[in-house]
């Protein structure tokens, strides 16, 4: 199967674009996902120079790095629009189509997901898919009363500044505990800088979620401050100074 072209507001969209293209795609034996952030409310589709999506190509480049070697495909969603549009849930529908789209190309490989704001909202919600082995959630929109209640059996790893204003850390910490009493496993950190664009200290942000990714691709263990805390106990870990 080859995958269509993107071209936004038609039927021949494609959701999946992969890092790299498609070389050894029937080869693949795992895939990572990104789903970059979003706005609450927005029709219009992303602009072709969109900052959210930028934010998280660094995380794509250090992850492919990780896994050259390792068959791991890693590809992007694209979104049809820039927004999360209510009970409409745009993203989740967008990264469920992607899904699909992997899995005609690949495979049912397993997945894991890496989300950003609205984009790790939309993970967390795609994670029912049964391939999806676990969400690494950054800076996620987890509002009051988001359902968890799907997640038995996956893992949940989140990082969160606390001085984040546009998402609440505080959210993150309950969303968590909501998951591991749906049966995930489930880790939390407390970021102490970076607030919710991950711009200061980037580099680690972008270690530790790389590391998580192949952690939970069974590839490497996972980051120390996760390791050595265990899963959730209702207070978040902290990554070691660097």
């Amino acid at each position: 199967m080859s995958l269509p072209d993107h071209s936004n507001g038609t039927a021949d969209i494609a959701f999946l674009a992969l890092v790299g293209g498609r070389r050894s795609v029937r080869r693949a034996r795992a895939a990572v996902l990104l789903l970059h952030g979003g706005r609450a409310d927005a029709l219009e589709p992303p602009a072709a120079l969109n900052l959210p999506a930028l934010r998280m190509k660094p995380f794509a480049t250090s992850i492919r790095r990780a896994v050259a070697h390792e068959d791991v495909l890693v590809g992007h969603v694209r979104y049809r629009h820039r927004g999360w549009n209510g009970h409409h849930a745009h993203p989740v529908a967008d990264t469920r189509r992607a899904l699909s789209e992997l899995y005609e190309v690949a495979g049912p490989v397993p997945v894991v997901l890496v989300g950003h704001s609205m984009g790790a909202r939309a993970a967390l919600r795609a994670a029912a898919d049964p391939q999806v082995r676990g969400v690494i959630a950054l800076a996620p929109w987890c509002p009051p009363g988001e359902s968890a209640s799907h997640l038995g059996g996956r893992t949940v790893i989140a990082f969160h500044d606390e001085s984040d204003r546009i998402t609440r850390a505080g959210d993150t910490w309950s969303y968590l505990t909501r998951a591991q009493a749906a049966g995930a496993r489930a880790y939390g950190l407390r970021m102490p800088y970076g607030g919710h664009t991950m711009i200061r200290r980037a580099r680690q942000w972008q270690r530790l979620a790389t590391e998580a990714t192949t952690g939970l691709l069974g590839l490497t263990p996972l980051p120390n401050p996760l390791a050595a805390d265990g899963t959730w106990t209702g207070e978040p870990g902290c990554p070691a100074a660097g």
